[in-house]
């Protein structure tokens, strides 16, 4: 064996163990895979990723997605190994309290991970939409000579990733969009937690992905470096995504669990895990071992890492001298920082009677942003006339023409969940993706992700709620704003009309670690009188007053989010009409409620006025934080039904009159 390949597997070792020795020390964690992958993610990171350990925003390195995020303590490895701030003590305090180590990569806690991942599918969708974004900011920026954004989206995924529905979407649509620049190693190890493969997964891996029109290559031996290495080769040359499936053995070297479900999420114990020492010859003491060599050998990424940054700093330059105001506007965009004037063009809309569905007016601001905002990109799942997020002035992206802000995501709304997640984690663009309100459900963990990991991803849910009307229960949300309201870390923003759209979206847009949820109605509701009722900016409080009837502390506090909002107008004037001092209150955000100090909270709603009736059309969970043992909700705490709107709103007591009646009630108890 020559030099090189003695210091090949001595490296590739360091990594196997490094990681084993890290789940021992935890007695928790998943050793399998660091021991089974370590040869494709040492050939992936020391001959190919371009990064600097010493400036892991880099804009134009390459990104490393681990989807099987289970195997943490290898990605944990690599950091310390490659000589990012990150010190051998954090890979021993592997899943403990407080650590940089958990059990699962989490983005923003760990400097040099690009993506939270863990539920399976989630990285391998992830990575579609950084390719996405690689694509589109090259074909922006780019100019003849001066490919200043050039970079590749590497991942390691597993079986459980590719079982996953969501990947079966994300891969279709990355094989339609032809994003040459994603290149994903299989972990072709055949065995699950269950068992072997065999018992649930048997199809043609590589001619599914074929099928999706990738570029699939095989390599019999998952440990044979020069394989992998020319696999990437080649997968670097082809204009199509491409699968490299590695077959490997989970726990390689394990004496008694290689190749067995035991080797997959159980600490190996110090028998066999010495076993595994002896027969791939490293020392069985000290723990955490690193021959110093082995150490010098990774460590050339930071000086590898220094150069292929100054390089680009060098082209970087040249471009600014070629190209000073593109330039200018690849900084800031790349930044995260919005441009002057970015919403000087968003409507004010006059009061309406007959007024607009809030999703015509989500239409409206997506369309007066994109003018100003050329970060702003996103689509529909194959409901854009729908959900009205088409920008008129651009194409589709596709593989044509990347230059496209509108994305056509397809059937496809887990994917759509997690392909944004993956624009918002490379940065440069703001994301949105569009579906129905109800089909939250499909991408609720992409969303909670979003949440989890601080992204600024935006959806555009519309249909908000039973009053879509015939289309019936099936498609009527009822419990998902309360579900979505439950995520922490997440703003979830129904408007009553198309001015607090406007805001929702300002909102939305310079939001910098927080998602957002729009939940806009189908059905037209009245564009309020401002002039009569307070400024629809105050929805950036979460909860403001629209108005007060009466001089004195109100009797009765009427609190509505949405549609209903011009509901309790209609009966707030009529209480009026009869000498009741009554407040109208639109409550579109919770959460951005919550983030306004006591005193803001306590002018809106004070605490002496305890008969409160909320009105909502979805499930009263959770209101009672608002209205008080006093209070009262109109709800509907059950499945809706198909018929037209308004004889819904007349059968589930969602009108004026059932508002009057209930506060009527409320009063005189």
């Amino acid at each position: 064996m020559n030099k090189t390949n003695e210091m090949q597997k001595k490296a590739i070792n360091a990594i196997r163990f490094l990681s084993a020795d890290a789940v021992e020390e935890a007695n928790s964690g998943h050793p399998g895979l660091p021991m089974g992958t370590a040869a494709m993610a040492y050939t992936i990171w020391m001959k190919h990723l371009r990064f600097n350990p010493a400036n892991p925003s880099w804009q134009n390195r390459d990104r490393f997605i681990l989807s099987g995020g289970h195997g943490s303590a290898m990605l944990y490895s690599l950091l310390y190994l490659t000589g990012f701030d990150f010190s051998l003590d954090e890979v021993k305090n592997f899943r403990q309290w407080g650590s940089l180590t958990p059990g699962h990569p989490e983005y923003g806690l760990t400097a040099g991970i690009e993506a939270t991942t863990g539920p399976l599918g989630q990285g391998l969708a992830n990575g579609v939409g950084m390719a996405i974004a690689e694509a589109h900011l090259a074909s922006q920026f780019n100019r003849p000579n001066h490919e200043i954004i050039d970079h590749y989206t590497y991942a390691i995924v597993t079986d459980g990733d590719l079982m996953e529905g969501v990947a079966a979407e994300a891969a279709s649509l990355a094989g339609h969009l032809k994003l040459g620049k994603l290149i994903y190693l299989y972990d072709d190890n055949r065995i699950s937690i269950g068992g072997s493969t065999d018992i649930a997964f048997t199809e043609d891996r590589a001619a599914r992905f074929e099928a999706y029109e990738w570029h699939v290559q095989k390599v019999a031996d998952g440990n044979d470096v020069a394989a992998i290495d020319a696999a990437i080769q080649a997968a670097n040359q082809d204009p199509r995504p491409s699968l490299i499936v590695c077959r490997t053995h989970i726990g390689y070297g394990l004496p008694t669990r290689q190749d067995t479900p035991a080797a997959h999420g159980q600490p190996p114990g110090e028998e066999e895990l010495n076993g595994a020492k002896k027969n791939l010859g490293w020392p069985i003491e000290p723990h955490f071992f690193v021959p110093d060599d082995v150490l010098q050998h990774f460590r050339r990424a930071v000086e590898r890492g220094s150069s292929l940054e100054q390089e680009w700093n060098t082209a970087l330059a040249a471009y600014k001298s070629v190209y000073p105001e593109v330039a200018e506007q690849m900084i800031q965009q790349l930044s995260g920082e919005l441009p002057q004037g970015w919403n000087k063009d968003l409507p004010v809309f006059p009061a309406d009677p007959k007024g607009a569905a809030t999703r015509k007016s989500s239409g409206k601001a997506i369309n007066a942003l994109a003018k100003n905002l050329p970060a702003l990109m996103g689509g529909s799942a194959d409901l854009a006339p729908s959900n009205n997020t088409l920008i008129n002035d651009s194409t589709d992206f596709q593989a044509e023409t990347p230059e496209g802000r509108n994305i056509r995501f397809g059937v496809r709304e887990h994917a759509m969940g997690a392909i944004v997640n993956g624009m918002a984690y490379h940065k440069g663009l703001i994301p949105y993706g569009a579906t129905f309100m109800v089909f939250t459900d499909y991408m609720r963990p992409a969303i909670r992700l979003a949440a989890l990991s601080h992204l600024p991803s935006i959806w555009v849910m519309t249909h908000d709620s039973i009053f879509l009307g015939e289309d019936g229960p099936t498609h009527q949300p009822v419990e998902h704003l309360t579900a979505m309201r439950t995520i922490p870390n997440l703003n979830v923003i129904r408007p009553a009309d198309a001015n607090e759209t406007i805001e929702a979206w300002k909102v939305a847009v310079e939001s910098k670690s927080t998602p957002t949820l729009l939940a806009l109605s189908r059905q037209n509701v009245p564009t309020l009188d401002r002039e009569k009722y307070n400024p629809a900016a105050g929805l950036r409080k979460g909860a403001y007053v629209l108005k007060d009837f009466g001089s004195e502390l109100p009797d009765l506090i009427l609190i509505a989010s949405g549609s209903e909002v011009s509901l309790i107008l209609t009966a707030g004037e009529q209480l009026a009409a009869d000498g009741v001092n009554v407040r109208l209150v639109s409550f579109p955000s919770w959460e951005l409620f919550e983030k306004q100090d006591a005193a803001y909270r306590e002018s809106v709603l004070p605490k002496t006025v305890t008969k409160r009736l909320a009105v909502e059309a979805g499930i009263t969970l959770g209101w009672e934080r608002w209205i008080g043992n006093e209070g009262k909700v109109i709800g509907i705490d059950r499945f809706g039904a198909s018929a037209p709107a308004k004889i819904l709103a007349k059968e589930f007591g969602f009108t004026a009159e059932d508002i009057l009646q209930q506060a009527k009630s409320l009063l005189s108890a």
